[in-house]
């Protein structure tokens, strides 16, 4: 029915579709009908035929809906004014909190991603809840100068396609607390960039707006991945030192975990190596083969979260229930144990050769038996430790990356059938040579030539200095004459100050501090001819460890293809490394003693441990080269893996030294002068 157009007063008229005439209907009649539908319209539900819009979620930012890539922000939420309260305001310290996103919107999935947030404002980082910072540093951590995060335990990004627009796969936020100094209310502190660091991407300027900035990180067209074989999980990488965490066997509450170090840098050396990592769910080590632990304390566990659900758990026999624990290898004599011991590439004392010495000793392993708590006890519930570090007794400093989840392993089969095993489930992390920072080295060089017959020694502090009154951390080192290089620092004052004295050279006051380095090295070109030259390279041990199985190289820019021999070691070029000569003990020869008492220990100084060698050089391939202006001294050298500091001047002809400065400046000013008079 259909109502009439001629409605008069109260009453209405409505069409009948059945006698096609207008029906009255009176006026109580549609009075009753309106209160009806008043009671029952609250009830009365409405069907909706495929509304997809009912729970959709809010819509993103324009920036968002546009990227087709990574999508990066960084939002600054608030501070305040942290203790103690100062008037400076540049030394003020205030607790920030903020929170930087990483979104996938882009076609393939993001693995293992990584991010840098360029903080300037001497920001110290306190905690970064869906992250971990990068190089294996605990929280909180100094990163003033910018840091990079990587995802934990969320270190994969899926892409909207495959999972069906599921925030919680596509994106990780990460909430940020942490202390930043100065820059006092109403400037907002914020980072100056925040970039994507995962090959293949490429990221602009970041757009700044206010309190938050962003970024979209799209593919880079120009970038050609390696063809490697499709993996489910992100492929292995490459690095100066490589840790294989490998699942064995699993059940609910604990599993089996063997740790596989590999030496890649053809210099890089561990003596004595010590690991340690950090557990993030509260797991604890049971018992281990192959290594050991330095503390074996269960006190942990029984006052903690494991006692309480391990009620009957007898933690006595446990290892180790630090959070951090110090891991350490077995020595040689245990390598049979069948207790702790009888694993391949196990039990070296901690010692990790490059492949350039012996393949077979560059490779360590030691298996544990983990044990987990709740919510953590399935099968295939399994979380690698994270924050690795390592490092030894005298050799280069690593910076470890997190864990990345690898494809599983594959084992030989132990009892010799040719079949394979495969791991439940491997982590790989990597590890790199950092270059020392200054006066932070642990071997020095010291530089002399026949045509000059001072030496110039060891950098002042090279290897590090206590605060002192009585020496001078920033004073440049005396000359010496050549034979005080084989004398400790302590009994060379005397002699310095007479050869000063004697050259005529400035004595500072106070006297400059020694260099404080168990290892010194001393270069020496000892012959300059037409079609030849040689130098002798001297190793001295200052300290009472003796060093086996010792190793150096050397980097020499512009004489490297004139290389010919090194005598009394054995020496190689090695092509994959630019301009490196390696040079190691002969058989019978790779023991440099330590230092020992001379002849009378009341009046006569300690004697250290030396190695020395001549090393010959043609000038066939390398015509023009000029030893005195700096050609014959090497622009790296190392010791066990360990660069060493070198000097700040070269030896000249004439009795002088020089530091490493171009004298076109000089030539050109003497000259200038020379005019005007």
């Amino acid at each position: 029915m259909v109502p009439c157009s001629n409605n008069n007063g109260l009453d209405r008229k409505i069409w009948s579709m059945k006698t096609k005439t207008c029906m009255k209907i009176p006026w109580n009649i549609v009075l009753f009908s309106c209160v009806l539908l008043f009671y029952i319209s609250p009830k009365v539900q409405v069907c909706r035929g495929q509304d997809y819009d009912i729970d959709a979620p809010p819509p993103l930012p324009l920036e968002e809906e546009e990227c087709n890539g990574i999508f990066l922000s960084y939002t600054f939420i608030s501070r305040q004014k942290a203790f103690p309260r100062l008037k400076n305001a540049s030394a003020q310290a205030w607790a920030f909190k903020s929170t930087a996103t990483v979104m996938n919107t882009g076609f393939d999935e993001l693995k293992a991603w990584k991010i840098f947030i360029g903080f300037q404002h001497e920001e110290i980082l306190v905690s970064a809840d869906g992250a971990v910072i990068a190089d294996g540093d605990d929280f909180p951590a100094a990163v003033g100068n910018g840091t990079y995060l990587s995802g934990y335990p969320q270190a994969d990004l899926k892409t909207s396609v495959e999972t069906a627009s599921d925030l919680n796969q596509m994106q990780v936020q990460i909430p940020m607390t942490g202390t930043q100094f100065g820059l006092k209310p109403p400037a907002v502190p914020m980072p100056r960039t925040i970039r994507l660091e995962n090959d293949g991407y490429k990221c602009p300027n970041p757009t700044r707006r206010g309190s938050s900035m962003h970024v979209c990180c799209a593919k880079d067209p120009k970038y050609k991945a390696r063809e490697e074989k499709s993996t489910k999980f992100s492929p292995r990488r490459n690095g100066d030192l490589s840790f294989s965490y490998d699942v064995l066997q699993a059940s609910d509450s604990n599993y089996l975990a063997q740790v596989t170090i590999d030496n890649k840098n053809p210099i890089g050396r561990l003596d004595h190596w010590n690991l340690t990592w950090e557990w993030m769910r509260g797991e604890f080590i049971y018992n281990m083969r192959g290594a050991f632990t330095r503390k074996k304390d269960s006190s942990e566990c029984i006052y903690g979260e494991a006692g309480q659900y391990y009620k009957t758990f007898d933690f006595s026999a446990v290892m180790n229930c630090e959070k951090r624990p110090v891991i350490v290898d077995l020595p040689a004599d245990r390598a049979k144990d069948e207790k702790v011991g009888n694993l391949p590439y196990c039990c070296r004392n901690g010692s990790l050769l490059p492949s350039t010495m012996d393949v077979s000793r560059s490779r360590s392993v030691f298996q544990l038996q983990v044990y987990k708590l709740p919510p953590d006890l399935n099968r295939t519930a399994l979380f690698p430790p994270q924050n690795w570090e390592v490092d030894g007794v005298l050799n280069p400093h690593y910076k470890c990356g997190p864990p990345i989840r690898v494809d599983p392993t594959e084992f030989p089969e132990p009892s010799g059938l040719q079949s394979t095993v495969i791991a439940v489930a491997s982590w790989q992390v990597v590890c790199n040579i950092t270059r020392p920072r200054a006066k932070h080295s642990r071997c020095c060089v010291s530089f002399s030539a026949f045509y000059n017959d001072s030496v110039v020694p060891c950098n002042t502090c090279a290897c590090g200095c206590e605060e002192s009154d009585t020496c001078s951390a920033d004073a440049n080192p005396l000359l010496l004459p050549s034979e005080a290089l084989l004398v400790p620092f302590d009994n060379r004052t005397a002699r310095a100050k007479a050869w000063a004295k004697v050259k005529h050279y400035p004595v500072p006051d106070p006297l400059p501090c020694p260099d404080n380095c168990r290892v010194s090295i001393n270069w020496h070109i000892y012959t300059d001819y037409r079609t030849g030259w040689t130098a002798r390279i001297s190793i001295f041990n200052w300290d009472d460890v003796i060093f086996e199985d010792w190793f150096g190289a050397i980097v020499m820019e512009k004489t490297y293809p004139g290389y010919e021999n090194v005598y009394s070691f054995n020496g190689t070029k090695l092509p994959q490394l630019n301009n490196t000569i390696f040079f190691e003990g002969l058989p019978g020869l790779n023991y440099l003693m330590g230092e020992t008492n001379g002849t009378n220990p009341k009046r006569d100084p300690r004697v250290p441990g030396k190695q020395q060698s001549i090393i010959s050089f043609t000038k066939k391939q390398t015509p023009g080269i000029n030893l005195a202006r700096g050609d014959g001294f090497p622009s790296r050298v190392f010791f066990n893996g360990e660069e060493c500091s070198l000097p700040a001047q070269l030896p000249l002809r004439g009795g002088q030294s020089r530091t490493h400065v171009s004298f076109l400046p000089v030539v050109f000013l003497t000259v200038v002068i020379w005019g005007l008079h």
